[in-house]
């Protein structure tokens, strides 16, 4: 049986991660060659089933990398399939005229797909926002295996040094690395249950203060929107006040139709209404 009819016929089992693992292994890995003549069917002639070729004859290597990450706490089906995604996007963006194998170039869109997805799934809030805080939490979760559980002042400093990163950065990261989510109002047989938030954080959604304070802020808001809508011209007013403010709302064409005009020229007077609402509004809040 030839390669490509090997692949057609290999469907990978859902359900079961052994078998999922065992056919990707059992798809054979392609010569330079015939990747070569793959990547260039599929980049000059946009060939779908040299591209799937492709992709299963490389699901092994995303295997491989994937269980680097088992120490995340996260689900290796999870990280297996983030990391096909990355690697059907390195397949997308393959050139085979740049004189490497395609799993070089791939290496790095599939570990960006799982790096992206760990930061997702670490903590329900997010551990790291920025490129440098991913590239910082990455490097610090290598460095606590080698080190251990805390960095003395001397290591902060050298991670720091290493990583071009202050101090500050490397002892903050550490500390979101390690900190524990915690249910907002946790059950009375839980451990945490007399520290959760919902013992010590006031509920001021009820608040008078606070109501009264939205009440003016509404209320202000609406004599400024009225004293907006009375700056414009008679039809400019009922242009916006129909396509914005009624409980239905009219499209360009009923207004067309009303003023015998063209649907276009009712967005012109539209556009120019709410740019002129707009910059009074500004003035409003600025005064």
């Amino acid at each position: 049986m030839n390669r490509t009819l090997q692949i057609k016929e290999m469907a990978l089992p859902l359900g079961s991660l052994e078998a999922y693992i065992q056919r990707a292994y059992g798809v054979s890995v392609l010569t330079e060659e015939e990747e070569s003549n793959l990547a260039l069917r599929f980049y000059e002639g946009g060939d779908l089933d040299a591209a799937r070729q492709l992709v299963m004859a490389h699901l092994r290597f995303v295997v491989r990398i994937a269980n680097g990450y088992l120490g995340y706490g996260l689900a290796v089906s999870d990280l297996i399939q983030e990391g096909n995604i990355g690697l059907m996007k390195a397949v997308k963006r393959f050139n085979p005229h740049m004189g490497v194998r395609l799993v070089s170039f791939a290496i790095h869109w599939i570990k960006a797909e799982i790096h992206e997805f760990i930061i997702r799934n670490w903590r329900i809030v997010k551990v790291a926002t920025t490129k440098a805080q991913r590239k910082l939490f990455f490097n610090l979760r290598n460095a606590k295996k080698e080190i251990g559980v805390s960095f003395t002042a001397a290591e902060v400093a050298a991670l720091a040094a290493e990583l071009n990163v202050s101090h500050k950065d490397v002892r903050e990261m550490e500390i979101r690395m390690y900190a524990h989510d915690m249910a907002f109002d946790a059950q009375d047989d839980d451990e945490d249950s007399a520290v959760a938030p919902a013992h010590y954080l006031e509920d001021m959604r009820f608040s008078p203060g606070l109501q009264l304070e939205h009440t003016d802020e509404e209320d202000h808001s609406r004599q400024n929107l009225h004293a907006a809508l009375e700056g414009l011209d008679d039809r400019s007013r009922d242009i916006v006040s129909a396509r914005w403010l009624g409980e239905k709302k009219s499209t360009l064409e009923d207004l067309a139709a009303r003023y015998q005009i063209s649907a276009e020229r009712v967005r012109q007077i539209e556009k120019v209404a709410l740019q002129k609402m707009k910059s009074q509004l500004q003035s409003n809040v600025a005064a």
